[in-house]
């Protein structure tokens, strides 16, 4: 799969594309609907498939310090748009000054001249062009005129108790550290990434060496608890039991997310760029009386997470 940062990437001899534009966030069950349909259409036109998303978010440079949570970093959604079978992920860096391209010269710019658009595939709520003026009916209205097909279609799916799936349903369900449902609404568990960074290794003293990962800016993060779930680290897939929190019986006032792959000794992760999937919520944060009952209590988390990822 081909990645391009920016329109000037994109190479002058690209063929036709069959093209599907939207932030993606997180590539949730809905945003693969609307990608499985894009790929199908460019293997049946003889085309190729293309998805279009922006850096920052949008929201973030319309109105600033309004930037959501964060599923999946860009690079972690072309890794899962690359898996479904995708040619290529155009990300656009999204500056005031493209915020303020009309719905045809946004059309033309992207559609018509870098991307040889000769269908695109959105929902019926799609909208672009400055202020979001540009809807489906002037998408239809633009295609007619620049040579490309238009393919509206409902691409809602719905949970188990009939709510439709977003990422903003994602987002909160993170935020209520329901990583069950998140998973639900993902299609896999929600995952952080980031450095392991030197923290103040309580957890080497008390023997659960944990990674303290520095994730990444504007990160989903899971609400403050105990997890079982897996670490991620040179490709290499540990069970985990994942705290998240300020270590409220140490007075911390950091939060941080910690990891501590089961039963590995002498791991070295310091420096690396590593991820965290999370499976299941065990437990709240708690403040404990003492060292011993922490100890006590980790030992049955761990105990918990190794037989959830088992």
């Amino acid at each position: 799969m081909q990645r391009w940062h920016g329109l000037e990437e994109v190479p002058g001899d690209w063929g036709r594309s069959v093209v599907t534009i939207g932030s993606f966030d997180g590539v949730h069950r809905g945003h693969q609907l609307i990608i499985n349909k894009t790929i199908k259409h460019a293997r049946e036109l003889g085309a190729r498939s293309v998805v279009v998303t922006f850096d920052p978010h949008p929201s973030e440079v319309v109105r600033p310090g309004s930037h959501p949570a964060l599923l999946a970093p860009h690079p972690r959604r072309a890794e899962l748009m690359a898996a479904l079978g995708v040619d290529a992920v155009l990300v656009i860096p999204f500056t005031l000054a493209f915020s303020q391209l009309s719905p045809e010269d946004f059309v033309q710019r992207i559609l018509v001249d870098a991307l040889h658009t000769t269908l695109i595939v959105e929902g019926s709520n799609f909208r672009f062009g400055h202020r979001a003026s540009g809807n489906v009916a002037l998408l239809a209205e633009l295609g007619a005129r620049y040579d490309f097909t238009v393919d509206i279609a409902d691409f809602t799916v719905e949970s188990a108790n009939g709510t439709p799936l977003s990422s903003t349903l994602a987002r909160r369900l993170v935020a209520e550290g329901d990583v069950a449902g998140v998973a639900e609404v993902l299609g896999r568990p929600h995952r952080v990434e980031g450095i392991v960074v030197r923290g103040a290794q309580r957890g080497r003293e008390l023997g659960y060496p944990t990674a303290n990962v520095e994730t990444l800016p504007h990160t989903a993060i899971p609400a403050d608890g105990v997890y079982a779930g897996w670490l991620t680290a040179n490709q290499e897939l540990m069970p985990a039991a994942i705290s998240v929190g300020t270590n409220p019986t140490f007075d911390g006032t950091a939060r941080t997310v910690e990891a501590y792959a089961i039963d590995r000794v002498g791991l070295d992760l310091y420096g690396l760029h590593v991820s965290v999937d999370f499976l299941a919520y065990l437990r709240g944060m708690e403040k404990f009386d003492s060292i011993d009952a922490l100890l006590d209590r980790m030992a049955d988390d761990v105990k918990r997470a190794r037989e959830l990822t088992d």
